[in-house]
């Protein structure tokens, strides 16, 4: 029987860092703790419009991607997984990933949504994710005509579409670059970022990600991902 749950492999910081914290509320949820964390609005907002500029998201939890949700293979166990993930996180070592910074990443007909990203490309960082896309791929189940109707490939550019069919989400290997997301698509990204920024500096006072862990979320029956476990880097 097809397992109809979802499984991600994400960079999350830890849930007692400040970086997981400030993310957390920005966005609304917890996903360490599967708690809801109303209430937050950045200057010039209130909450109940933040809240509704933040809820995809919000589904998700924070994190960066590095391998996109998909289901399990038929032949695919959890524990399989779980063992698998634990021996390519052993397999690299943690690493400093540079400083983040509050960012509009556009999208199209004029739209944006606001991330945190490195303030420069890593090679470390496109390393590992190209190992974990590419070492955990036998644990995926193909795409299904649902899946690939909700990505729209008529939006997507060639590459992005061959990269979707093969790997099972678009911006993966080539097409990779690590963000936090924050909002929902935006008219007034602009205006977003001028306000994280400053919420982020008074909240996170060493913006440099580091990466010495991997998280595997689990979708639940109601649709929001949590975290199921974390994979410390190296030894």
């Amino acid at each position: 029987m097809m397992n109809p749950l979802r499984y991600a492999v994400y960079v999350a910081p830890p849930p007692e860092s400040a970086l997981w914290r400030f993310g957390s509320d920005v966005i609304g949820r917890d996903a360490a703790s599967g708690q809801q964390r109303p209430g937050f609005a950045a200057a010039g907002f209130d909450a109940e419009a933040w809240r509704d500029m933040t809820s995809e998201p919000r589904r998700y939890g924070f994190h960066a991607t590095i391998k996109a949700p998909f289901r399990l293979a038929e032949d695919a166990s959890l524990s399989d997984l779980s063992a698998a993930l634990a021996a390519l996180a052993h397999a690299n070592r943690p690493f400093a990933a540079g400083p983040l910074a509050v960012s509009a990443l556009s999208l199209a007909e004029g739209a944006a949504f606001v991330a945190l990203t490195p303030r420069a490309p890593s090679t470390e960082i496109a390393q590992l994710e190209e190992r974990i896309v590419v070492g955990l791929d036998a644990f995926r189940a193909p795409l299904d005509e649902s899946e690939r109707a909700r990505r729209d490939p008529a939006r997507l550019t060639e590459r992005q579409r061959e990269t979707f069919e093969r790997w099972g989400y678009p911006h993966a290997l080539a097409e990779f670059r690590l963000h936090f997301t924050l909002t929902n698509a935006l008219v007034e990204a602009d205006r977003v970022v001028a306000a994280l920024e400053r919420e982020f500096e008074r909240r996170v006072a060493d913006p440099t990600l580091i990466v010495d862990a991997l998280a595997l979320f689990i979708q639940k029956p109601d649709g929001e991902f949590v975290v199921d476990q974390r994979f410390p880097l190296g030894d």
